[in-house]
């Protein structure tokens, strides 16, 4: 079992897809945080995932929140994933699987690196989240519905 709602977020820093460091603390306390762990780059399911999330981007900017995929690929890829995708929001390289065992986010099928999408509201709160491993998009719908409630 992973992190569950009302657990505080563990603090991390990775590389980006820019290969520049990035806090967790440099968004904690400032704005929410959906962080979203995906198997890999540009295979079917993450692609749609990924563009779904670019597609609605706008919409989680306008909640507030900033969106960052992780995944255990390297930088490079993660750089040709965003430039060939256009994606608008931060992949963070997580190749010794360091943050994903913090999430506690286990493997989907016994071997593929598990798809969970985290809600963190701006105190570093749990307020979300969704494990599903086929149904990619349905992890923007939550988060954003997660969101809204968030604010109401």
């Amino acid at each position: 079992m992973g992190l569950k709602v009302g657990d505080t977020v563990p603090e991390f820093t990775l590389k980006d897809q820019h290969g520049k460091p990035f806090s967790s603390s440099d968004l904690l306390g400032r704005k929410p945080i959906v962080i979203y762990f995906y198997p890999k780059d540009d295979t079917p399911g993450c692609t749609k995932e990924a563009c779904s999330f670019r597609d609605s981007y706008e919409d989680f900017k306008d909640l507030g929140a900033e969106v960052i995929g992780i995944s255990g690929d390297t930088v490079k890829s993660h750089s040709k994933f965003a430039q060939k995708h256009q994606l608008p929001f931060i992949l963070l390289s997580d190749s010794n699987n360091e943050v994903r065992k913090a999430f506690k986010v286990g493997k989907s099928m016994l071997i593929l690196p598990g798809r969970e999408t985290y809600v963190i509201d701006r105190n570093g709160k749990i307020i979300m989240v969704f494990n599903n491993l086929l149904n990619a998009e349905k992890h923007i719908t939550e988060a954003i519905n997660a969101l809204k409630k968030s604010q109401q």
